[in-house]
C-alpha cells in the first residue's frame, strides 16, 4: 500500500539522520583503520624498499644494446672432447658417464624407430631430439627425483633419466589401454605423477606459469629442498607467458629454473626474425633474477651448470634463467619438412665447426680418454663398454 510506503521510508530516513549525526561510531571507526603510530612504523620497516633510481646526471645518455659484449657461453670440454676446464665442483664417475651417454643412444634410437612409425602410418605424431641429447640428458642428471619438471615436448631424455621408460614410451605414443593417460593427449606428450613430471600440453608456454605456481607452493613448506625445473625453446620465449612467468617469479621469489633450449629455431622461424637482443639470457637482469649460459652440445657443461643453478635456487628461494646454446639438426616434427627453409649447408656447419658437433661425438671422446686414465683391468672392461654404448649411438647410421 503507498501510504505504508512512505511510513516505512521515512522512518528510515530519519534512522539514517541519526545515524550520521552520532559522533562516537565514526570515532570508533577510525581507531580500529588507523594503528598507532608504532605499529605503522614497523609494517613501514616490514616493506620491501621502493624503486631506487641510478645516478642522477645533466646529460642525456642512451642505452646501446650494440655496445654490451656479448654474454659467453660456459664450456667444460673442447673440440676435441679434453676437458679444459679443471676447476669442476661436481664431478661425475665413470658409470654415471656410461649411464649418461647410453641414455644419449637411446634416444637417438627411439627418434629412428618411432619417426619410421609415424611415416608407416602406425602413430599419428612424433618430436625429434637429434642434437638436444647432450643438454637434455645433462641437466636431467643434475636435477634430485624430489624436483618437479615441467617440459615442453623435446625433452625426451629428461623423462627417461628420471626413470619413465621406453615401453611408456611406446604405451603413450600408441595410446593404448597401458598409457598413464589413457589415451587423451597426442603422442610425445607424456606425464608421471610418480616421477613428479607434469603431465605436457601442446599450447606452447603454458607450462612456465604453472611451474611458477608450484615453485610458489613449494616455497610454502619450510625446509623443502626441492625446485621446479621448467623447459622451454626459444620460440617460447616470444610468447606472452614467458614475460608473466619470469615477472612472477622475480617478484615472489620462487624457487624455478627456467631452462631455455636455444636451438636457432622455432619451427621454420629463425631466432633473428624473432628477437634482436642478445638471446634469451639477456633477458635476466631485466628481472632481476641470476641466469647462466651454457654450451648446449657440452653434457658435462650442462650438467655442471644446472646443479649451480639448482643450488641457488634452492638456497635462496629465488628463480634462475638457463640457457642452452644449441641447434635442432632434426625437422621441428613428424609434420614438418625444415628442408624447405633450412639451407643444407648451415646443418654441415653445425655438424663439423668447432665445438658445434653432436654432443654425443664429444662425450664419446672424453670417455674414450676416461678409459685410458684406469688401471689395464679396469680399463678393458669399461672399453667394452663404452664399444656397446656406441653401437647403440651409431645404429641410426
Amino acid at each position: 500500500h503507498p501510504p505504508t510506503l512512505c511510513r516505512v521510508s521515512a522512518a528510515i530516513q530519519a534512522m539514517l539522520r541519526r545515524v550520521l549525526t552520532v559522533r562516537a561510531p565514526s570515532r570508533l571507526l577510525s581507531s580500529i583503520a588507523t594503528p598507532p603510530p608504532s605499529v605503522s612504523k614497523v609494517k613501514a620497516e616490514e616493506k620491501a624498499p621502493a624503486f631506487v633510481p641510478g645516478e642522477y646526471v645533466h646529460e642525456l645518455q642512451a642505452v646501446d644494446p650494440s655496445e654490451d659484449p656479448k654474454i659467453p657461453s660456459y664450456r667444460v670440454m673442447d673440440e676435441e672432447g679434453r676437458v679444459v676446464n679443471a676447476k669442476l665442483r661436481h664431478e661425475l664417475s665413470l658409470d654415471q658417464l656410461l649411464e649418461m651417454y647410453r641414455m644419449m643412444g637411446q634416444i637417438a634410437t627411439i627418434d629412428q624407430i618411432f619417426t619410421q612409425a609415424q611415416r608407416h602410418g602406425r602413430i599419428s605424431f612424433h618430436m625429434q631430439n637429434a642434437g638436444e641429447e647432450g643438454l637434455q640428458v645433462g641437466s636431467a642428471a643434475a636435477l634430485e627425483p624430489q624436483d618437479h619438471v615441467f617440459a615442453q615436448y623435446r625433452e625426451l631424455g629428461v623423462f627417461l633419466w628420471r626413470g619413465f621408460s621406453m615401453q611408456q614410451v611406446a604405451h603413450q605414443c600408441f595410446s593404448n589401454v597401458h598409457d598413464l593417460g589413457k589415451g587423451r593427449q597426442m603422442p610425445m606428450h607424456f606425464g608421471s605423477r610418480a616421477l613428479n613430471l607434469h603431465t605436457i600440453s601442446s599450447p606452447l608456454t603454458t607450462q612456465l606459469p604453472q611451474a611458477v605456481g608450484t615453485a610458489y607452493a613449494l616455497k610454502q613448506r619450510a625446509g623443502e629442498d626441492a625446485v621446479v625445473a621448467c623447459y622451454f625453446g626459444d620460440g617460447a620465449a616470444s610468447e606472452g607467458d614467458f614475460h608473466a612467468a619470469l615477472n612472477f617469479a622475480a617478484t615472489l621469489e620462487c624457487p624455478v629454473l627456467f631452462f631455455c633450449r636455444n636451438n636457432g629455431w622455432a619451427i621454420s622461424t629463425p631466432v633473428h626474425e624473432q628477437f634482436r637482443g642478445d638471446g634469451i639470457l639477456s633477458r635476466a637482469k631485466g628481472y632481476g633474477m641470476y641466469g647462466y649460459r651454457v654450451d648446449g652440445n657440452d653434457m658435462l657443461a650442462v650438467y655442471e651448470a644446472t646443479k649451480e643453478a639448482r643450488e641457488y635456487a634452492v638456497q635462496h628461494n629465488k628463480p634462475v634463467l638457463l640457457e642452452a646454446m644449441s641447434y635442432r639438426r632434426g625437422h621441428h616434427s613428424s609434420s614438418d619438412d625444415s628442408s624447405t627453409y633450412r639451407p643444407n649447408d648451415e646443418l654441415e656447419w653445425w655438424q663439423n665447426n668447432n665445438n658445434r658437433k653432436p654432443p654425443d661425438t664429444n662425450t664419446h671422446t672424453y670417455i674414450i680418454l676416461c678409459s685410458l686414465s684406469l688401471p689395464h683391468s679396469l680399463s678393458l672392461s669399461f672399453s667394452l663398454s663404452v664399444c656397446v654404448c656406441v653401437f647403440v649411438v651409431r645404429e641410426r647410421e
